[in-house]
């Protein structure tokens, strides 16, 4: 008889336990919170109950993202990386904060993945290209030019140890802008988890990341935009679900200037000097973190598809969607790596 009722009140207690987190679930709501940061727009779903402190959230979401442009941003003169731009000393360690560490981290690891297809370096390129905020016009440089500029191009002229960064030549320069957004996409969802957040979607400039579920219990979606000039911004070429993961994509296609009719895209291949003409046009990368997934996307535009799929493939927790033009006709053709969710 004891072990009958025993059971019985397990049973009970495990029925109210489920009863009172439906009810819990029932009585959140989806919320937005939106603005603008890093030259684009983020916007974030999640979902909370009645009584959450959404003004809280939003100031402490504010706070960090402007902490990243303080560090990252190449428009603010007294940014870390502003500094550390225009500086021509070579024998001083530069000491500076545990997220601009956490991000050269990163890039370093990126940098030698890919043998330097990614490149936080390539700064000079792309103001010689036009694509910088500089004086320079969008134009097609003269090889002597392109040249000279490799000269100072290479994540191996930066020696990065205890929280200090030192230049190794004097003309070296960083531009981080194809791993920032993602960062900051990183530091929200963090900000987020802090604040006991379970299910959200972040989402700045495009790149994402996304836990648990929508409100309806069903995963979040996302889409991958048409990579073609003429399609709107909102036109969704392929579309999967997320959960617990990040995607980032890099596209040639909004970016570009013509010249003798051919176009040039601001993807500069930093060992080469020459902006991408493998007719890569798009590229996702999907990852446990969204600053990972960012960079890598960028380097998949300069590798290519085939080199690009052979590196994915061979890495834990991640994943690529690379659309490509075709050769002899108008349209796409696009590429998985071997995990890809195909859920279209």
């Amino acid at each position: 008889m004891y072990k009958f009722y025993y059971n019985k009140t397990v049973l009970l207690v495990v029925y109210v336990y489920i009863l009172s987190g439906l009810i819990a679930c029932q009585n959140q709501s989806e919320f937005l919170i939106s603005g603008k940061t890093m030259g684009t727009s983020y916007h974030i779903k999640y979902c909370a109950g009645i009584l959450f402190s959404h003004k809280d959230l939003k100031l402490a979401i504010e706070k960090k993202l402007s902490e990243i442009n303080k560090s990252m941003s190449t428009f603010d003169p007294s940014s870390e990386i502003s500094v550390f731009n225009s500086t021509k000393d070579t024998t001083i360690q530069m000491p500076i904060s545990d997220e601009f560490f956490q991000v050269l981290t990163q890039a370093k690891t990126l940098y030698n993945l890919t043998e330097g297809a990614w490149d936080g370096t390539v700064k000079p390129l792309v103001n010689l290209w036009g694509f910088g905020h500089t004086q320079y016009q969008k134009q097609k440089p003269s090889p002597e030019d392109i040249k000279k500029c490799l000269k100072s191009v290479g994540f191996q002229h930066i020696q990065l140890k205890d929280h200090s960064i030192l230049k190794k030549i004097p003309e070296v320069q960083m531009n981080l802008a194809s791993i920032a957004k993602g960062f900051g996409v990183d530091m929200v969802a963090i900000v987020l988890d802090q604040f006991e957040i379970n299910n959200y979607l972040v989402e700045i400039g495009g790149e994402v990341f996304a836990r648990g579920k929508k409100i309806n219990g069903k995963p979040w979606r996302v889409g991958i935009n048409r990579p073609d000039i003429q399609s709107a911004a909102n036109e969704v070429y392929f579309a999967l679900p997320l959960e617990n993961k990040a995607i980032a994509t890099s596209g040639d296609y909004r970016n570009y200037f013509l010249s003798d009719q051919k176009r040039y895209s601001h993807v500069i291949d930093p060992q080469t000097g020459q902006p991408v003409k493998n007719g890569v046009v798009s590229v996702s990368v999907i990852s446990n973190n969204c600053t990972f997934a960012d960079g890598l996307a960028t380097a998949l535009m300069v590798m290519g598809v085939e080199k690009g799929l052979s590196l994915v493939n061979q890495l834990p927790e991640t994943e690529c969607f690379l659309i490509q033009e075709k050769q002899s006709e108008k349209g796409f053709n696009h590429f998985y790596s071997d995990g890809f969710p195909r859920d279209e």
